[in-house]
């Protein structure tokens, strides 16, 4: 049976069973501590995205009408930009298919995608410790970064610390806490706090250049996005008085397919506001806010790169251990599949 190339909103419920089938067993041999995915609300994961990206989904299924692997490629923005050129994959293969080429296929099949829609690099993110590091690295793929992922489990939390730091904040500041997204009255001057990763070193966020009132449409569209996708955002801010402006921001990220892990997104202090805690503070709090929220949770996971030392103290204050490093692996879309028809 041919590899199939489909939009996310082709997909049958039967498609939506074998893809989380082959996620699982992929987990379950590779990663057996990861939480398993639910075949419900999948469908709203894989459709769900910002109004100008585009998502490509691939499926191989062998003789028999078995799915063997998956892809997914995701193109950000309407082309051009600092990001326009870049793709980003999600490839999947069931351990019992592997060395027959599934991968190699699917590969070819993104890579032509990309090409086709004008997209020069494809990048893509590597456990460590799974076999799908020699396969990206037979592929001519280049390690870009390597970051580390935290784990915080819930069982072992320290609540009595957690409270304590959650309610150590400087003077002239507040704390506020947020589910879903942050109120239209904060948005710009949240907007203005999340503008300076761009300027943070080492960042790989995609930030736009506008701040403030131009940045925050992109800011709402994202947000009901994750809402769209089944992701449920908890959001801390540091605001300072008098004014109640946004210094400082956290964001966690719980997803209706694996509701008990919580994903940390972006930790941000405007760098006049650094040096006072509030990012200590802020993490704190949001832990709190989620242990009523969520009672359902395992763990948190967080990544940081190597040179962060400042956030890996932070976490390893809160509880969080260095659990597996990842890298981000890229590739050049025409040299890629050169590489691949040489391989053929």
């Amino acid at each position: 049976m041919p590899l199939k190339q489909l939009a996310p909103g082709e997909m049958t419920a039967d498609d939506l069973r074998d893809w989380c089938s082959v996620l699982n067993d992929m987990t379950a041999a590779d990663m057996p501590g990861e939480p398993r995915w639910r075949t419900d609300r999948l469908s709203d994961y894989l459709t769900g995205s910002l109004p100008d990206d585009r998502r490509f989904l691939f499926m191989d299924r062998d003789a028999d009408g078995d799915l063997v692997g998956h892809a997914s490629l995701i193109l950000f923005g309407s082309g051009g930009g600092e990001q326009g050129g870049t793709g980003v994959v999600e490839m999947s293969t069931r351990p019992s298919a592997r060395g027959k080429g599934v991968g190699s296929r699917l590969l070819r099949a993104v890579a032509e995608c990309a090409k086709a829609n004008g997209c020069r690099t494809l990048a893509v993110e590597v456990i460590a410790t799974t076999p799908a590091v020699g396969f990206y690295d037979r592929h001519g793929f280049s390690r870009n970064v390597v970051e580390q992922r935290h784990l915080l489990r819930w069982a072992d939390i320290d609540w009595e610390k957690i409270e304590h730091a959650a309610g150590r904040l400087a003077a002239g500041y507040r704390l506020e806490y947020h589910a879903g997204g942050v109120p239209d009255r904060l948005m710009d001057s949240y907007a203005d706090v999340k503008a300076n990763l761009r300027s943070s070193p080492g960042n790989v966020a995609f930030v736009p250049e506008w701040r403030g009132s131009a940045y925050a449409p992109a800011l709402r569209d994202s947000f009901q996005t994750l809402a769209r996708r089944g992701m449920r955002s908890h959001i801390a801010v540091a605001l300072a008085e008098p004014f109640g402006h946004v210094v400082g921001l956290t964001e966690l990220v719980v997803s209706a397919q694996r509701p008990t892990r919580a994903d940390q997104y972006d930790t941000v202090v405007a760098p006049q506001h650094r040096s006072y805690g509030l990012a200590m503070t802020m993490k704190a709090r949001l832990l709190t806010e989620l242990r009523r929220a969520e009672p359902q949770l395992v763990d948190v996971q967080t990544w940081t790169l190597e040179t962060a030392d400042d956030v890996r103290w932070i976490n390893a204050e809160l509880g969080f251990v260095h659990d597996v490093d990842w890298y981000d692996y890229v590739a050049d879309v025409d040299k890629l599949l050169a590489r691949l028809s040489r391989k053929a």
